[in-house]
């Protein structure tokens, strides 16, 4: 993926397919205190573990899903996003390879992707190379409007990822129901 061209407009990055990648700027960080959400907790066997309020079950308490888990409580609880229509940690098959997205929420009416939710550990941070994986899963997703980047601290959204481009979000968008 490379720039194409520059724009007037500095939310809105173009980008090409042609998956040889080059230097894309992040948009403007979100401020999502995400990590102060609570979070449903217990130790089993010693181990720490968190309540998955998608998957319905318990899981290792992680770096990364203490992210997920705090992302996908605020946008449930604070931005009205519907969780039965929210599927966490699943496979993407394309040919010979699988990827993997942390999250993605669908459109209401119909079957396609709406927006796709990439989570890093805290201490991870949100880099090119992230952003890249982001692009690429998107890439694979016809129909995915929004994309989501978060690492508890550093949160960015954006929209589009084709040939109309990169626009960065000030905030969350509201689901469309």
């Amino acid at each position: 993926m490379q720039i194409v061209e520059p724009q007037k407009n500095p939310g809105i990055v173009r980008v090409g397919f042609n998956l040889m990648w080059s230097s894309i700027a992040l948009g403007q960080m979100l401020q999502l205190p995400l990590l102060e959400m609570p979070l449903r907790t217990r130790k089993q066997q010693h181990r720490p573990q968190v309540w998955d309020i998608i998957r319905r079950r318990w899981v290792a308490l992680t770096p990364e899903e203490h992210v997920r888990q705090c992302l996908l409580g605020w946008l449930i609880e604070k931005c009205g996003y519907p969780a039965p229509l929210i599927s966490v940690e699943r496979g993407l098959h394309f040919g010979h390879t699988m990827l993997r997205y942390d999250a993605l929420i669908y459109q209401r009416d119909t079957t396609l992707p709406w927006m796709l939710v990439e989570c890093k550990a805290p201490d991870v941070a949100i880099s090119e190379e992230v952003l890249q994986q982001a692009l690429r899963y998107v890439g694979k997703l016809p129909g995915c409007r929004y994309w989501l980047l978060s690492n508890g601290h550093q949160s960015f959204c954006a929209m589009g990822a084709g040939s109309e481009g990169i626009q960065w979000l000030s905030s969350l968008p509201a689901y469309e129901h």
